[in-house]
């Protein structure tokens, strides 16, 4: 995992965004939010587990799916299963050490939060 400080490609409204292998936050002082990198340390073992690109693809129809859903941006990006899944245990700083593989499908359910 390589980090790149960046606030030009962070969308407004992010901290964060991971495209394996780097991880790209707004702030240096990002660099030690332990959450913060947990989430995106989350991220890329999705990536990886779907080998990057179909993740990229599940994750934008997962997007437009849940967008239809609720009809609100920030809903539906709240309940894409992979961010579900990074949401959920990001302050678990373990958690990826006995993380399932394609855990993220856990988060899948139709029936969803509507954070």
């Amino acid at each position: 995992m390589f980090v790149i400080v960046t606030k030009y490609l962070i969308p407004k409204g992010y901290n964060g965004l991971t495209l394996f292998p780097f991880v790209m936050l707004r702030n240096n002082s990002d660099k030690e939010n332990k959450v913060l990198l947990n989430h995106e340390k989350i991220h890329i073992r999705q990536q990886l587990e779907l080998l990057i690109l179909p993740f990229f693809l599940l994750y934008f129809l997962e997007y437009l799916f849940r967008l239809v859903q609720f009809k609100d941006r920030n809903k539906a990006y709240r309940n894409i299963s992979f961010e579900r899944e990074a949401y959920v245990n990001e302050r678990n700083l373990d958690y990826l050490k006995y993380r399932k593989i394609w855990n993220f499908l856990v988060y899948i359910k139709i029936k969803t939060s509507s954070n």
